[in-house]
């Protein structure tokens, strides 16, 4: 579901990483077009792909209705919504074809079709509504509270353990800005900078993957990740690199070891910096590292990159085996459109 869509996350990227206010070439009227592409148009994208994969078009078009229900029901970018409900949608719409299929009288056929595929459609997205929403909110709320025992009791290497995956489902904002990013702020003002800083922000984990990719991945994608390193660590958006993650979730270990050894860096060497790295670029990390404390960010920042490059290429079989294997389930579904 991820593996055909990896363009419109990296056009999304692109403009992200310009355009915002942050950016490269800031720009109000085209960083409109930022929130919609990540919020609403890549789940659905997710949504569509996983229907048809179940159920050739039909199952495309009522995964993709289902998906927005999701969107709505949601604060934050609902990827791991999408790629549940669309396939289940179309597994749905499927039984209703099989059971309709040889009692649909001749004439019938189009009408049958489009309000069985409207009601499912429509039933599901009512159920994303109404079912994933609370649901989100309870594992949101309950992420920032686990991160934020960990923090109050020293523990921050084992913060990774909780922020890698809460990054991976796009809790990241939730957990960054809603629970470090306070705590870091009275450290700093008491100590002059802050190790809280860096936990969730850390770029090296995700350079560290996409380094992974590019070389031991599927051979289909490694073209895609020297523009996704680019976005990531120039630009500062680490979403580009979730998706490479929900492709082989075995690989957020990757980043759970990435993580956790930058923070145990960080610890060693004292680093800390004076304010929330806002995107969390290697710039953005340099603007706000305190006078003398170039070492720290900057070894942590590689140990983490080296680390979750070394896990991520050993969970990628170093190349072998690195055939698509995505390919394969998404053709039959082209085949049957």
């Amino acid at each position: 579901m991820i593996m055909p869509n990896i363009g419109a996350f990296i056009a999304w990227g692109l403009i992200t990483a310009l355009f915002i206010p942050t950016g490269w070439l800031p720009n109000e009227t085209l960083a409109a077009l930022v929130g919609p592409i990540i919020t609403t148009l890549l789940p659905i994208l997710i949504g569509y792909t996983g229907g048809r994969m179940v159920h050739g078009q039909r199952g495309a078009v009522v995964g993709a209705v289902a998906t927005m229900g999701v969107v709505v029901g949601a604060d934050i970018p609902m990827f791991l919504g999408a790629m549940i409900i669309g396939p289940l949608a179309a597994y749905v719409i499927k039984l209703v074809d099989n059971f309709t299929q040889q009692r649909t009288r001749a004439g019938f056929e189009m009408l049958v079709d489009n309000f069985t595929a409207g009601i499912v459609g429509g039933g599901m997205a009512i159920f994303g509504l109404w079912g994933v929403g609370p649901i989100v909110k309870v594992v949101t709320d309950a992420a920032g509270e686990a991160v934020e025992y960990l923090v109050g009791h020293s523990l921050l290497p084992l913060a990774s353990v909780l922020i890698e995956p809460a990054k991976v489902l796009f809790l990241n904002n939730a957990i960054n800005h809603g629970v470090l990013g306070p705590l870091g702020v009275a450290e700093a003002v008491k100590s002059g900078q802050s190790i809280l800083f860096m936990l969730e922000s850390n770029p090296g984990p995700g350079l560290g993957l996409l380094i992974a990719y590019m070389l031991f991945g599927p051979r289909s994608l490694r073209p895609s990740t020297p523009p996704a390193m680019i976005i990531h660590f120039l630009g500062g958006i680490h979403e580009i690199y979730f998706p490479y993650v929900l492709m082989k979730p075995r690989l957020i270990l990757a980043v759970i070891a990435g993580g956790a050894s930058g923070i145990l860096t960080f610890l060693v060497t004292g680093a800390g910096l004076v304010a929330t790295p806002s995107p969390g670029s290697i710039f953005a990390y340099l603007a706000v590292t305190p006078k003398g404390g170039w070492f720290g960010v900057i070894l942590g920042i590689i140990v983490a990159t080296a680390v979750s490059f070394i896990v991520a290429s050993a969970l990628l079989g170093f190349g072998r085996g690195s055939n698509d294997e995505e390919t394969p389930s998404t053709e039959p579904a082209a085949q049957e459109a």
